[in-house]
């Protein structure tokens, strides 16, 4: 393992709960109700997909123009919550895991299809922990589409079998497997059967005498 890449809502962030709240504002505005329920099924899908959930959910029927507006509103609304973030908001353990990789000369990507990803790591206070970021940017395919993860290991300089990826979706765990990567659960086990290994949260992993320890147990990757 020479490089570690990142999912970013749900594992170095939790921003799943802004997503949440500006899609609700939307479906106010539309005339119906959008549970957290609902919201799952939203869960690494990028914006304009979330969208055609999201009105499938209403019953709703708008032109392509009129979907574009919801979908810039929707952002509008979800920037007005990210950008009054704070260091506090990154999740336990994050910041000692990448000073831990730092310091161990593992390269760190982040992975994520998130436009507003640089923003998010910038008003946090973690940017310059991370040697690349691939995001919606300079990506284009959803995951599963294992293009963001390639990007990464590409933008790190490594191939695919050196790089292992941190995830907390079924989608995400996908994308890691189809680029040719080992990938860490971050979540339920239950959910994230398929991740090759899978941990609470990262106060579960850590780094000894250069070997990954993830729950108590040295991790061979």
């Amino acid at each position: 393992m020479k490089g570690c890449i990142f999912d970013l809502d749900g594992v170095i962030v939790d921003t799943a709960k802004y997503h949440y709240l500006a899609w609700k504002e939307i479906a106010s505005e539309l005339g119906f109700e959008f549970t957290e329920k609902d919201n799952e099924l939203l869960k690494g899908v990028s914006r304009m997909a979330s969208l055609e959930i999201l009105l499938n959910i209403g019953g709703i029927n708008v032109c392509e123009e009129e979907k574009l507006k919801l979908a810039d509103k929707k952002n509008k609304i979800y920037l007005s919550y990210i950008t009054k973030m704070t260091s506090e908001e990154v999740l336990p353990g994050v910041r000692d895991f990448l000073e831990a990789l730092h310091q161990n000369g593992i390269q760190i990507a982040l992975g994520s299809a998130s436009k507003n990803a640089k923003t998010i790591l910038k008003q946090v206070g973690i940017e310059d922990m991370f040697d690349a970021i691939a995001d919606g940017t300079n990506v284009t395919q959803a995951k599963p589409d294992p293009e963001v993860f390639q990007k990464g290991a590409e933008l790190l300089h490594l191939p695919a079998e050196e790089c292992l990826v941190f995830e907390d979706a079924v989608a995400g765990v996908e994308a890691a497997h189809r680029a040719g990567m080992k990938c860490v659960g971050v979540g339920k086990r239950e959910i994230l059967k398929q991740a090759d290994v899978v941990m609470a949260d990262f106060r579960q992993v850590k780094i000894e005498n250069g070997k990954l320890k993830i729950n108590g147990e040295i991790i061979n990757f």
